[in-house]
């Protein structure tokens, strides 16, 4: 599961069918201690995430609970000071808006290389 927060972009996964910890992976290096300070992170070169941590699944529910009922901001994409991870998270913004069949902001149809016409 990808988690979009405002200083940190994460992908939460289950490493071993049942496992009592979550396989928490990140792109750049701080985004997972920014979560969570005190994760043992490893950089893993040759895997899909360079950055990894193993966290105990019921710590990895608390905290994205808590930044949950933490939530002030309006505007999620206005809450993310750090030009490229703005910049990223919008560009995630587009290509999800391509699921919709109206246009964000429109009454119109979306339309998209993929196909012509979403149903309405």
């Amino acid at each position: 599961m990808w988690f979009c927060f405002s200083n940190a972009f994460l992908s939460i996964v289950d490493p071993d069918d049942g496992s009592s910890d979550l396989l928490v992976r990140a792109r750049r290096p701080d985004d997972i201690k920014r979560i969570f300070p005190d994760a043992v992170v490893a950089r893993t070169a040759g895997r899909d995430y360079l950055f990894r941590a193993y966290i105990d699944r019921e710590l990895v529910g608390r905290v994205i609970a808590e930044n949950v009922t933490k939530i002030t901001y309006p505007n999620f994409k206005n809450s993310v000071k750090e030009h490229l991870l703005h910049d990223a998270y919008s560009k995630i913004w587009r290509i999800m808006s391509n699921l919709q069949p109206l246009a964000p902001y429109s009454a119109s149809p979306v339309v998209n290389r993929r196909q012509k016409k979403l149903p309405l």
